[in-house]
């Protein structure tokens, strides 16, 4: 990920439904609010946060293995979010379970424990969101095995 100004640009459609655009090219996507606010026309802000989340950690544990030359492709990512009131009685996203699985067995992998130990510190979204949020990671292998 380069340093510098990330822009997005919401422009309402109607109701809670937005026009999400991305600057250099990326396709723009539709959020929206599920019933009974929205429609559910597209991801809503809570699905949208955990993608960044799921898609950071992803790509993480992608480079870490990488950089050994390893492939544990294909890689899937589960998250869940809890929603629900804080002390306040507002909205909020409590925590969130974030499971990868690596697309082969933990044995066929180089280094993967110095991998474990490190890969979440370099998730520039996760470690930016956890900071207001408990995120807990997984790791599992093709054989379901849990390694982390």
């Amino acid at each position: 990920m380069a340093q510098g100004t990330v822009h997005v640009r919401l422009q309402q459609q109607a109701d809670y439904r937005f026009n999400i655009q991305f600057e250099g090219g990326t396709p723009a996507i539709v959020g929206d609010e599920p019933p009974p606010l929205g429609q559910s026309a597209g991801p809503s802000p809570v699905q949208l946060l955990s993608a960044a989340v799921g898609n950071c950690l992803a790509d993480s544990l992608l480079f870490a293995l990488r950089k050994f030359k390893q492939t544990p492709e294909p890689l899937t990512c589960d998250v869940q979010a809890e929603v629900g009131r804080n002390a306040e009685g507002r909205m909020r996203v409590l925590s969130m379970t974030a499971t990868l699985h690596l697309g082969v067995p933990a044995g066929s992998l180089l280094h993967l424990d110095r991998v474990l130990e490190q890969f979440e510190a370099f998730c520039t979204v996760t470690q930016s969101v956890g900071q207001g949020i408990a995120i807990t990671t997984r790791v599992m292998d093709s054989e379901g095995r849990a390694l982390k």
